[in-house]
C-alpha cells in the first residue's frame, strides 16, 4: 500500500504517530517539507557571539541577520553571516568575526571570509545585498551599534571598504536596511532604519527584575531617532536626502523594512516596523518643486501605524507579497509576545485591514515574539506561503514566566485552496519542533533545485540551514532578471505569469524579514501544470518597457534581460 505526501501528513497530523508510516505498511518515511542541515553536513562552522553580560546592554539581544547572495557569480548562492565586534561596551576577549561561506556547488561551503576581506570591525547587525554601481556584481552593506560598513565587490572573490568613499557611514545604531530604485533613474539608492539613542558608556539602568538580576530595557524608555535615505549619485557616492521629508520628520525606532509599491503607481514605498512606537508607512509622491522628492507617512490613515485598539506595539519583522492574488501588495508585521502578529490585506485606496485571525496567523503566533519572516511559495504550488521565526529578546523569561519561553519555535503557514493561510507547523519537520533564540532569516536556493531553501540566523548560537523539499513534484521556472535601463537587479518589477488555467501576479520586492537579504532570483510556481503559457514582465521605470514571452522552458532557471527577453 502506498500514500501520498499530502495523505500522509494528514493522518500523521490528525493521530500524531510516529511510525504512522510504518503501520501504513510504507517501507521508508517521506522526507520532511524542511530538512535541517547539520553544521557536519555543510561545513558551516560559524557561531554567532552576541557579547552576553551580566549588565545586559541592549544590543547583545538584537542581532544577528544573514543573507544568501552570488558573490562570484557562479549561478549558485553564497552565504553572509553577521557578526557582533568591538563597541563601547565590549571588547572581544578573542578575534569575533562575520563569514562568508563560498558555494561548492555539492551542498557544502567553504569558508573565505578572511580572503574576501569582509570579517568586520563593528558590532554588527544586518546585511543588505545589491549592485550599487550598475556593474552585475552583488556588493555588502552591513549596519551595526556603531559603524555602518559598505563592502565592494571587487569582482576577484575580493571586497573593498568603501564606507567612507561612499558617504555612507551612517551613525548610531541601524539595523536592516534595503536597495531600491525610488526615484527610477536606474540607480540603487540605500534605505538604513535607525534603532534608538543608545550609549553603552552611559547605560541607562532599568533596575533589576523580579529575581533581582538586570535586564533589558524595554525600547519604549529609550528616545527614537530618524532613519536615513541615500540617493545614488552615479558614481560611487550617495547623498543623504531624507533631511526635510517624513522620513526625517518620523522618530522611530525602526527594526524592519520592506521596498514595495502599496498602491500601484510605479513607484516603490517603504513599510518600517518599529518598537514601542507606531510603524512608519512612507508613500513616495514623486518629485515635487525643484526636484525634491516627497514622501508622505500615512500609517495612521492606511490603518498599519497601531494594534487595532490603537496600541503601540513591538513591531519588529515585516514582509510584503501579493497574499490574495490580486494585484496588490499585501503586507505583514512581526510583534513581541501578547501583542500577536498583523496580516495586512490591501483595500486598493491606500489603506489596509487586519486579517491575522481570519488566516491563523494571530492565535498561533499570541505568546510567541517574531523577527525574521517571509512571504514566499515554499511548495511550488503558485500560492504565496509564510515562515516566522521567532524568539524572545529576553534571555531571562523562562524565569518568571509560565508561558513564554526565551527559545521559540518556528512557523510554517500554508495557502490553502480557501486562499487563507493555515498552521501546518507540526507537519514541516524536526526542525519545527525545536526551539531557538532566531533574529534573521533569508531565503534562496542554495542547491538550484527551484526550491527555496531557509537561512536563519540564532541569537549567540549557530545558525540553522533548512534544505526545502516540499517542492518536489511541482513545476516551477526561476528568473535572473537583468535591468538595461532600470535598475540592474530589477527591483520594482511586475511579473504576470499564466499556467494551468491560472494567472498570477508578482511584484520584485527587495528588504523584508528582519535584518536580512534574500536570493535576487524569483522562482514562479506552477504546481502540476506541464508549460508556462506566457509571461510578462513590466520593468520599473520611466518606459516602463513590457517584454512578454512564451515558449519557456520549466524546472531551470533563466537570465531574462530588458528588452532581450531570455538570454541563451
Amino acid at each position: 500500500m502506498t500514500i501520498s505526501r499530502r495523505e500522509w501528513l494528514w493522518l500523521a497530523g490528525a493521530c500524531g504517530a510516529t511510525h504512522l508510516w510504518a503501520r501504513q505498511g510504507v517501507s521508508t518515511p517521506p522526507e520532511p517539507l524542511f530538512a535541517e542541515v547539520p553544521a557536519s553536513a555543510s561545513g558551516i562552522e560559524w557561531v554567532h557571539d552576541n557579547a552576553m553580560s551580566a549588565n545586559h546592554y541592549l544590543p547583545e539581544t538584537l542581532g544577528p541577520g544573514c543573507a544568501f547572495l552570488d558573490f562570484d557569480n557562479d549561478g549558485w548562492m553564497d552565504i553572509f553571516l553577521v557578526n557582533s565586534g568591538p563597541s563601547d561596551f565590549w571588547k572581544p576577549p578573542k578575534p569575533v568575526r562575520n563569514a562568508l561561506y563560498k558555494n561548492n556547488r555539492d551542498g557544502t561551503f567553504t569558508d573565505v571570509t578572511e580572503k574576501a576581506g569582509v570579517a568586520g570591525a563593528s558590532f554588527g547587525m544586518g546585511v543588505a545585498v545589491g549592485d550599487y554601481e550598475n556593474d552585475g556584481w552583488p556588493d555588502i552593506f552591513v549596519t551595526a551599534y556603531g559603524k555602518c560598513t559598505l563592502y565592494k565587490n571587487n569582482q576577484d572573490g575580493t571586497f573593498t571598504d568603501v564606507t567612507e568613499k561612499a558617504g555612507v557611514a551612517t551613525p548610531g545604531w541601524t539595523t536592516s536596511a534595503v536597495w531600491f530604485d525610488y526615484d527610477n533613474d536606474g540607480l540603487p539608492d540605500l534605505f538604513v532604519c535607525s534603532f534608538v539613542d543608545y550609549s553603552g558608556e552611559h547605560k541607562f539602568e532599568c533596575g533589576d527584575n523580579r529575581i533581582g538580576k538586570k535586564y533589558y530595557c524595554i525600547p519604549r524608555v529609550f528616545r527614537p531617532t530618524a532613519s536615513f535615505l541615500y540617493h545614488n549619485n552615479g558614481d560611487g557616492t550617495f547623498t543623504e536626502v531624507s533631511k526635510g521629508t517624513d522620513i526625517a520628520k518620523a522618530l522611530g525606532k525602526g527594526l524592519g523594512v520592506v521596498a514595495t509599491d502599496i498602491n500601484n503607481d510605479g513607484r516603490m514605498d517603504m513599510f518600517v516596523a518599529n518598537d514601542t512606537v507606531q510603524n512608519f508607512l512612507f508613500v513616495n509622491r514623486g518629485p515635487g518643486p525643484n526636484r525634491r522628492w516627497k514622501w508622505e507617512e500615512i500609517a495612521l490613515q492606511a490603518g498599519v501605524g497601531f494594534s487595532e485598539s490603537g496600541q503601540a506595539r513591538s513591531g519588529m519583522g515585516v514582509d510584503a507579497s501579493d497574499l490574495d492574488n490580486d494585484g496588490w501588495q499585501d503586507m505583514l508585521v512581526a510583534n513581541v509576545d501578547h501583542e500577536m502578529f498583523s496580516v495586512y490585506e490591501n483595500n486598493k485606496d491606500e489603506t489596509f485591514r487586519d486579517v491575522a485571525q481570519a488566516n491563523e496567523v494571530a492565535q498561533a503566533t499570541r505568546l510567541l515574539s517574531g523577527w525574521g519572516l517571509k512571504y514566499f511559495d515554499y511548495d511550488n504550488d503558485g500560492a504565496v506561503d509564510l515562515i516566522l521565526a521567532n524568539g524572545h529578546p529576553d534571555d531571562m523569561i523562562n524565569e518568571y514566566s509560565m508561558q513564554v519561553k526565551y527559545k521559540e519555535p518556528l512557523l510554517l503557514f500554508h495557502q490553502g485552496d480557501d486562499h487563507r493561510l493555515h498552521n501546518v507547523s507540526d507537519q514541516a519537520g524536526p526542525a519545527f519542533k525545536r526551539f531557538f533564540p532566531a533574529r534573521g532569516l533569508a531565503v534562496g536556493d542554495y542547491d538550484n533545485d527551484g526550491a527555496l531553501d531557509v537561512l536563519i540566523g540564532n541569537n549567540g548560537g549557530a545558525p540553522l540551514l533548512l534544505s526545502n523539499h516540499a517542492g518536489k513534484g511541482n513545476n516551477w521556472l526561476g528568473l535572473r532578471l537583468e535591468g538595461v535601463h532600470c535598475n540592474r537587479d530589477g527591483v520594482g518589477a511586475k511579473i504576470c505569469w499564466t499556467a494551468g488555467g491560472k494567472k498570477r501576479y508578482r511584484l520584485k520586492n527587495n528588504g523584508g524579514s528582519y535584518l536580512s537579504s534574500h536570493d535576487p532570483r524569483e522562482v514562479l510556481g506552477i504546481g502540476s501544470a506541464l508549460k508556462i503559457d506566457e509571461l510578462e514582465i513590466q520593468w520599473p521605470g520611466p518606459g516602463k518597457q513590457i517584454d512578454k514571452l512564451t515558449n519557456l522552458p520549466i524546472n531551470r532557471y533563466v537570465h531574462v534581460m530588458e528588452g532581450k527577453g531570455i538570454l541563451r
